[in-house]
């Protein structure tokens, strides 16, 4: 739960550098408001920054096990939430072991004491973690099964520095921020490539990966990947077995010493989540707070969009908190608030990185503000609801699924604004052809074919159907998660996805594709698992995107803004604008607005956000 940040040198004690690892946890703050935790002896220091949702009283970390003679066996330090706890410890306590506390960490580090490196397999729920075996003089460093929580890392001559962040890398003396060729397509190719990082020298352990760090070298291991199986189910028992999986994972996500929230948009999934929590939280004798998002006007206005967005969310919202029983709250948004440039500052420092999304990230990071302010430190989110159930429109579109690069990125193609990907057309033309963004995904994308697993006596539609949803689970999602867990852990709130559940992942996974979109409707096979549980208006409600600003008063922000940027000849990102490109955009008619506005917003923003980046990341460009 929280932040952790670490330091593992070799050749030399470090004991006299505990201001560094304490810099590099203090630039994690934000993760944990609850906390700081440090331990540093001989050639290893671990640091944590606490969010205190299991026995807030006790449990901090760096966890510890000493022998019983008083010396250091292990230490851990995690970030996230071991939804399995509460079995674990009673097999481990079963097989002798004694805890101090009501933590989960404590109980991971039980955990890799019984059963070694291959403890990982035991973990269930989205953590990273590090444990550092002093008898061995050697670092685990372990992540989730889909990256819900982030871990990376950079390898000195003598060992690593690791951290939740590239911001507490970045603390660090030895890690500079230079961004190179590879660095810079990472930014724009919307395909980032898993283990991969924006910085030179910075990589990411991947999903579902443990690495291995010791004085000869490092060692990486596969603990999981998605397994493909023939599915025999019937379509009664797969409905029967989806709502089975979908409430065990609710129930294990729930659990926390302070109170759970739960994201409600009126959506299918995150109206499935909050009614099995709200039956979940009536069976324990409590209640459930749920949260949406809206913007001022925004309903009155709205303006469809024939693939991304059919409906506002606030009617739908109020419909599903009110039929579920939970106590909700809708956060009203203000153009004022979505245009303030602090906040679009404070979304770039939460991801480290530039982005395209503009209001998207500004909405999100002012939602979890509010959750943090209403007293909400954990919340359930339906995150890869729709990676694994296939709900994006693009999973089914042949246009799309059966094109000869990422789906998204098909689409992405066929819209003018986003043709080169999404947020480009403003870099210069020179360059974008010199780093071929484009060629960058494509490839991305026939090196991620070669993974998939296959499942004998499949037919070709079979295993495309197999194709896009692995793509999506293990290219898509990861970025998506990734946001979500920045936007959240900027304000100090943990977002929990339970349909990131791996037992559920697994088994959705293999059921076929006709069995998820019976009838042609998308995620049937989810609606159809808490057809109980809803109103029919809810149940039945198209697919819906996040929302985004449509109304031209935000847009003229962003192209005010832009202006001001590209006629500042000394500004950091001068050098990378394409100056006929710049000219249209400044010269068009009106500012965005509308249903597509954010995309065609998508490369304003994104030079709005380089300048940032460059200049206060002092960012060194080797390109």
């Amino acid at each position: 739960m929280s932040g952790i940040a670490g330091w593992v040198d070799f050749e030399r004690d470090l004991t006299p550098e505990a201001p560094t690892v304490r810099a590099m946890a203090a630039a994690l703050a934000h993760r944990g408001p609850d906390g700081f935790g440090e331990w540093i002896e001989g050639h290893a220091a671990l640091a944590h920054r606490r969010l205190a949702l299991l026995d807030p009283e006790h449990a901090a970390q760096p966890a510890l096990v000493e022998s019983e003679a008083g010396s250091p066996v292990a230490v851990l330090t995690l970030d996230g939430a071991v939804t399995n706890h509460v079995e674990l410890r009673r097999e481990l306590a079963a097989r002798g072991h004694r805890f101090t506390g009501g933590g989960d960490a404590e109980v991971a580090l039980h955990a890799y004491l019984e059963w070694g490196a291959a403890f990982p397999d035991r973990l269930e729920g989205l953590f990273a973690l590090a444990v550092w075996d002093v008898r061995r003089q050697e670092l685990l460093l372990v992540r989730d099964r889909l990256g819900v929580k982030p871990l990376c890392y950079f390898l000195t001559p003598s060992g690593v520095v690791f951290g939740s962040e590239p911001k507490a890398l970045l603390a660090h003396p030895a890690v500079r921020p230079v961004v190179d060729a590879d660095g810079l397509r990472e930014l724009f190719a919307h395909s980032r490539k898993p283990g991969t990082g924006v910085f030179r020298g910075t990589r990411e352990v991947l999903p579902g990966h443990t690495m291995t760090v010791r004085a000869p070298g490092t060692g990486h291991r596969r603990y999981w990947s998605l397994p493909a199986r023939p599915h025999t189910d019937s379509l009664g028992t797969t409905v029967a077995t989806v709502r089975r999986l979908l409430s065990e994972a609710v129930a294990t996500h729930l659990r926390a010493d302070v109170p759970v929230g739960a994201m409600l948009s009126g959506g299918i999934d995150s109206s499935a989540l909050t009614a099995l929590a709200a039956r979940q939280r009536r069976a324990e004798g409590g209640g459930l707070r749920s949260f949406s998002v809206n913007f001022s006007g925004y309903a009155e206005n709205f303006e469809p969009h024939p693939t991304m967005r059919a409906t506002p969310d606030a009617p739908y919202a109020a419909l599903a908190a009110e039929h579920i029983g939970t106590e909700h709250t809708e956060i009203l948004l203000d153009t004022a608030a979505l245009a303030d440039p602090r906040t679009h500052a404070a979304a770039l420092h939460s991801q480290d990185a530039p982005s395209p999304l503009g209001d998207m990230d500004v909405s999100l990071l002012l939602f979890f503000e509010a959750l943090r302010g209403a007293g909400i430190r954990a919340v359930l989110s339906g995150e890869t609801a729709d990676e694994v159930f296939n709900g994006y429109f693009w999973a089914y579109d042949p246009a799309h699924s059966n094109s000869t690069t990422f789906p998204w990125v098909s689409f992405e193609r066929g819209h003018d604004a986003a043709a080169g990907g999404l947020g480009c057309s403003l870099v210069d033309r020179t360059l974008r052809k010199e780093l071929d963004f484009m060629e960058y995904a494509d490839q991305h994308y026939r090196d991620a074919l070669t993974e998939v697993p296959q499942v004998a006596g499949e037919g070709p539609a079979e295993r495309r159907a197999r194709e896009v949803t692995y793509l999506a689970l293990t290219r898509w999602a990861p970025t998506h998660l990734d946001r979500a867990d920045r936007m959240s852990m900027a304000h100090g709130v943990q977002l929990r996805p339970p349909f990131c559940d791996r037992a559920l992942v697994e088994y959705v996974y293999n059921v076929p594709a006709e069995l998820k979109r019976v009838n042609g409707q998308e995620k049937s096979l989810l609606r159809a698992a808490v057809a109980d549980l809803l109103p029919e208006r809810v149940l039945n409600r198209p697919k819906s995107a996040y929302p985004t600003v449509q109304e031209a008063a935000y847009g003229e922000f962003v192209r005010h803004r832009f202006g001001d940027v590209a006629a500042d000849r000394a500004a950091p990102v001068a050098p990378l604008l394409d100056a006929e490109a710049t000219r249209v955009a400044l010269g068009a008619a009106a500012a965005p607005s509308g249903a597509f506005a954010w995309v065609e917003r998508a490369s304003m923003e994104m030079v709005l956000q380089l300048n940032t980046w460059l200049a206060e990341y002092r960012v060194e460009l080797s390109l």
